[in-house]
C-alpha cells in the first residue's frame, strides 16, 4: 500500500511472488501492485488513497479485478450506500475509528516537504499535529523597499492553533448505519498505537459487529475507548460535514488514563498463577491495576489482590523492591504498567 517507483518493480513483484500463497489479499494503491497481483493471482483490495468517491470509479477498480475498495474518506454514508449498491459483488470497506487526515484520504506532502519522509510511503511523522502560528507580511506596496516603506508583519489569530490536528474517527454510536449503507468491513487506524489501544478498540468494534448494541453497552464501549489514546472524537464525513468541533485541542491526547511503567516479569509460576516483579520505578498497591504486556501476552487489564515478600502479604510495593504478585498467565520479561487515571497525570 504505498507509492511504487521504477527502481523498485523488480523488488516488489519478488515480494508478490513469495507471499502469493501466504496470505489473503494485498492492500494497493499503486496499478503496478495490482497488475502484478493479477499476474500472480492473488488477490487486491483498493486502498484509500485511491480516492475512491463514484461508483463509476469503484467499478472500474471491480473489474480490473479487485475484491474489495476502501472508499475515500470525505464520503457521507448516503454516498456510500449509493455506491455499495451500484457496484454488487465488489466489497465496501470503510473505516470505522482512529486517526484522520486532514489532507484528501491520507495524501499528503507535508511530512514528505518538510522533513523528507513521504506519508504516501508510510512515512509520516505527523506534522499536522503540531501548533502553529501563521504570519502575513503585508504586501501592499509592490514596490515597498524602493519607497522606503516597511512590510508589516500580522499574526493570524485562530480559535485553535492546530488547524490541521482533526480529531479522531469514532463511529460506534452509529455502527449500525453503516452496516445498513452496505459497508461489510470495517478498518480501525491504528498505526503508531500501543497494545491497549489495539486491545481495548477491537474489543469494542468486534463486539458491535457480532450484535446490535444498546444504548447503555455503547456508553460503556465509549468509555473504554476514551481511556486509551485518543485526540477527542468526531463523526468524519459519514453523518454532517467536519466543524471546527472536529479539530483536536489537546498537546497530549484526551485519554482518561495512561500507564506508568513499572517492570519486568523475571519468573512466573504457571501453578500458583504468580510472578516476581522488580518495581524499576513508583509504588504499587493492592487494588491498583495494571497491564500486562508482551508480544505472546497481548495486552491483559486486571486488578492486583494479592502481593507477597518473603511469604509475608504486604500492602504495596516501591521501587527497587522485588514481590511475587497473583497476576494471570504470563511471561518472563513481560511489561508491568501501572494504570492512572487523568487526575494522577
Amino acid at each position: 500500500n504505498t507509492i511504487i517507483y521504477q527502481h523498485e518493480l523488480k523488488e516488489i513483484e519478488k515480494l508478490i511472488r513469495k507471499v502469493s500463497e501466504k496470505i489473503d489479499a494485498i492492500i494497493c494503491s499503486d496499478l503496478s501492485v495490482m497488475m502484478l497481483c493479477k499476474k500472480y493471482e492473488v488477490p487486491f483490495h483498493i486502498s484509500t488513497q485511491c480516492s475512491v468517491s463514484n461508483a463509476l470509479s469503484a467499478a472500474f477498480y471491480r473489474d480490473l479485478g479487485a475484491q474489495r475498495i476502501v472508499l475515500a474518506r470525505e464520503l457521507s454514508l448516503a454516498q456510500i450506500s449509493e455506491i455499495a449498491k451500484k457496484t454488487k459483488p465488489l466489497e465496501i470497506e470503510s473505516f470505522c475509528h482512529g486517526a484522520l487526515c486532514v489532507s484528501e484520504s491520507g495524501r499528503c506532502f507535508t511530512s514528505q516537504f518538510i522533513c523528507g519522509k513521504s506519508a504516501n510511503r508510510g512515512e509520516c511523522i505527523q506534522p499536522c499535529r503540531r501548533a502553529y502560528k501563521i504570519t502575513e507580511i503585508d504586501n501592499t506596496h509592490a514596490n515597498a523597499a524602493d519607497e522606503g516603506v516597511i512590510a508589516h508583519e500580522h499574526e493570524l489569530v485562530l480559535q485553535n492553533n492546530r488547524v490541521m490536528s482533526a480529531k479522531d474517527l469514532c463511529t460506534l454510536p452509529f455502527i449500525e448505519k453503516m452496516k445498513a449503507a452496505g459497508i461489510t468491513t470495517f478498518k480501525i487506524e491504528g498505526r503508531n498505537r500501543t497494545p491497549e489501544y489495539v486491545s481495548s478498540v477491537t474489543k469494542a468494534y468486534r463486539k458491535a459487529l457480532d450484535k446490535k448494541l444498546s444504548d447503555e453497552e455503547i456508553a460503556e464501549c465509549l468509555e473504554e475507548l476514551k481511556r486509551v489514546y485518543n485526540r477527542g472524537f468526531s463523526s468524519g464525513f459519514f453523518i454532517k460535514m467536519p466543524t471546527n468541533d472536529d479539530f483536536s485541542k489537546s498537546d497530549f491526547g484526551e485519554q482518561t488514563e495512561k500507564k506508568v511503567f513499572l517492570g519486568k516479569v523475571s519468573k512466573y509460576w504457571g501453578k500458583a498463577g504468580v510472578a516476581s516483579l522488580k518495581i524499576n520505578y513508583g509504588t504499587l498497591k493492592l487494588g491498583d491495576e495494571v497491564y500486562i504486556i508482551g508480544n505472546k501476552t497481548g495486552a491483559v487489564r486486571v486488578k492486583v489482590e494479592s502481593m507477597q515478600i518473603d511469604s509475608q502479604p504486604i500492602g504495596e510495593i516501591h521501587k527497587g523492591q522485588e514481590a511475587g504478585i497473583k497476576l494471570p498467565k504470563c511471561r518472563v520479561n513481560d511489561e508491568v504498567y501501572l494504570i492512572a487515571g487523568r487526575g494522577e497525570f
